[in-house]
């Protein structure tokens, strides 16, 4: 019998797919109610911030041929109303089902506060902390591309948490490596990467930009290899824990992200393709690795063997 259960910090998984932070919202969306959920290793709610956010100006979502831009802007009812109303629904309904909650703020305040009641609520299982939040008090930097900030904020959040912390790794920067190691520094408990690449398109006819917001984050099949690439590259740094994501569709693809060094996954933009996306790839992956010689998926990572 194949093995495709994962445990990681906080989580026994009985499969390594969750679906992406924001793709099901918070358990709530039509896409989550089109299966089971009790079918997936672990479901990533929407990112949640201090106050309720209503995004960023429309279209928030261009659709292309080879991937998704979005700048939907953290649209969420803020952190009193996930905790009181989105959470307790989302347990009732599915009690069993490990939880990790997506941290987002515009401050270190903001940060600490969510996390700090997303993990006084006693309903999640674990953090997964978005550093790439615009950082209002230092202009608008984004707080994931400066190893100081992520090492402090990160030593924060966990010293207010009694529930694991998974930093989510931005691709923009110079080095993810070196914001890895900062985020491991900080005592985080796991790494989630790659966050989307920052991307525009434009319209021929009207010359603007397809986004509202103008430029927005590219996730899709296209950024697979980037993402495998900068997983890979973190993992020879690290032995934290690594949640994987970018362009996954199929359990394939699972199988070279475990192989590149990730213990786990996140599936997103696949949803715009197949609703049930996930249930598929979990359902595919025991034949798959069978076909594979492979009895423990675990024994995947990390074993990429370069020329």
């Amino acid at each position: 019998m194949t093995n495709i259960s994962v445990k990681l910090p906080g989580l026994n998984l009985k499969n390594p797919i969750m679906p992406a932070s924001g793709t099901f919202g918070f358990g709530d969306v039509p896409a989550a109610k089109k299966f089971d959920l009790n079918e997936l290793g672990a479901l990533v709610i929407k990112t949640t911030t201090p106050k309720a956010r209503v995004g960023n100006p429309q279209p928030q979502i261009a659709v292309l041929d080879n991937g998704v831009l979005n700048s939907v802007g953290l649209t969420n009812p803020g952190v009193d109303q996930v905790v009181s109303d989105k959470l307790p629904e989302l347990k009732k309904s599915y009690p069993m089902l490990p939880l990790i909650a997506s941290v987002g703020g515009e401050s270190e305040e903001g940060y600490v506060e969510v996390a700090t009641k997303l993990a006084n609520s006693n309903l999640v299982d674990a953090l997964e902390i978005n550093f790439s939040c615009p950082n209002v008090a230092e202009g608008g930097m984004t707080f994931g591309v400066h190893p100081e900030l992520v090492e402090s904020l990160t030593a924060k959040i966990k010293a207010a948490v009694n529930v694991p912390i998974y930093i989510k790794l931005t691709p923009n920067v110079t080095s993810t490596t070196e914001i890895a190691r900062a985020a491991e520094a900080g005592g985080a408990d796991g790494l989630a990467m790659i966050n989307t690449v920052t991307g525009m398109r434009i319209d021929l006819k009207t010359r603007k930009p397809l986004l509202g917001n103008n430029i927005g984050g590219y996730s899709g099949s296209a950024v697979k290899p980037i993402a495998l690439y900068q997983i890979n590259q973190v993992r020879q740094a690290t032995n934290l824990p690594i949640i994987g994501m970018g362009g996954i569709e199929s359990a394939k693809d699972v199988v070279e992200f475990m192989l590149a060094g990730a213990n786990a996954v996140e599936v997103g933009s696949a949803h715009f393709k197949d609703a049930l996306a996930c249930p598929h790839i979990a359902r595919d992956l025991p034949a798959v690795l069978e076909e594979l010689g492979v009895e423990d998926i675990n024994d995947l990572v990390n074993q990429v063997e370069f020329n």
